[in-house]
């Protein structure tokens, strides 16, 4: 079948708030060697689309303009030197943007199947949370089965994904929330003890739950507003995975003794930045010892919302009043 000449898309008029998102008109994407062809059933909301919508996170010199970093279709084209893949099969990918389309070209390397039994909306729920909890979780902090993690924004997509491989994969899981419906579905989905980040001191309840040893892991989307209680609450030897700054990127008057006192190891990545080689990496990681657990239904991502493309600005403004639990998706068609 021939492809359109032209796709609807998210557009972004200028940088600002949710109100600057709207359906445009525009060429497809150019299909490079090395890439996918996907038309997109769904696309999950992540926290680097906001801000790039808000102008502060800008895309690669060589990425889409158009915001959306996951997917899940029907691929209609194969580009150059690609194999394992075919025209009629159906991924989610990682994409390096682009995804708030009808038409997204993805690297093949970062693509994978439909796990048994999914749909669109589940699979566009999977690929961002997942690389980026295994790159920096298993990859890089090296968390292993018997050892214990403390997981902050346990109700995120990036904490609800974190929280059931790490239990799943042998892992005691505590973790902090915002609300006791949050901090109920932590529990469900594995946590040993949710902690009311509100009502609570997360430092002085990880002391109490571990003997004063503290963690051996622990995953941190908040930055500087947690990185002296962080260190406090890692166990000898423990590592510190940092993934976000929504409490700031500047820690003042931290004593940074506890890092040589206790041999503490910290660790930080973005996702887009790596390269397209350890990126695939990932995501051979993922096929291996990811992708078995969700065709069992051991793990499973937990979609918050799905709503149209249309209705993109408003998926953004849920995301921003950070009411859900999960993954928000985005639907064409």
């Amino acid at each position: 079948m021939p492809l359109p000449a032209s796709m609807s898309y998210v557009g972004l008029k200028e940088h600002g708030g949710p109100d600057r998102l709207a359906v445009a008109r525009g060429p497809l994407p150019q299909l490079r060697p090395g890439e996918l062809f996907v038309r997109v059933e769904a696309a999950g909301i992540n926290r680097p689309d906001v801000l790039q919508r808000k102008g502060d996170y800008p895309p690669p010199p060589d990425a889409s303009p158009v915001l959306g970093l996951e997917v899940a279709g029907e691929i209609v084209a194969v580009g150059e030197g690609v194999s394992g893949f075919s025209v009629g099969g159906r991924v989610c990918a990682l994409a390096n943007g682009g995804g708030y389309a009808e038409y997204c070209a993805v690297p093949a390397g970062q693509a994978l199947p439909f796990p048994k039994d999914y749909d669109a909306v589940r699979a566009a729920a999977l690929p961002e949370t997942f690389f980026t909890v295994w790159a920096n979780l298993f990859m890089m902090a090296g968390l292993k089965p018997g050892e214990s993690v403390l997981v902050h924004g346990g109700a995120s997509g990036i904490g609800t994904t974190a929280i059931q491989l790490a239990a799943a994969l042998g892992s005691t899981v505590y973790t902090t929330a915002g609300s006791p419906e949050k901090c109920l579905a932590c529990l469900d989905l594995g946590a040993r003890r949710a902690i009311n980040y509100r009502t609570e001191d997360f430092c002085a309840v990880i002391a109490e739950e571990t003997g004063r040893a503290g963690v051996d892991v622990i995953l941190d989307m908040i930055g500087a507003a947690y990185f002296a209680r962080n260190l406090k609450s890692l166990a000898l030897d423990g590592r510190l995975s940092i993934i976000a700054f929504l409490g700031g990127a500047f820690a003042e008057k931290v004593s940074l003794a506890p890092i040589m006192q206790k041999r503490l190891h910290i660790t930080g990545s973005a996702m887009r930045p790596r390269t397209a080689r350890e990126k695939a990496e990932i995501r051979d990681g993922l096929l291996e010892a990811v992708w078995p657990l969700l065709d069992a239904g051991r793990i499973a991502p937990v979609v918050h919302a799905v709503l149209p493309f249309a209705e993109a600005s408003e998926a953004h403004r849920m995301m921003e009043n950070g009411e859900h639990i999960g993954k928000i998706v985005l639907t064409f068609g």
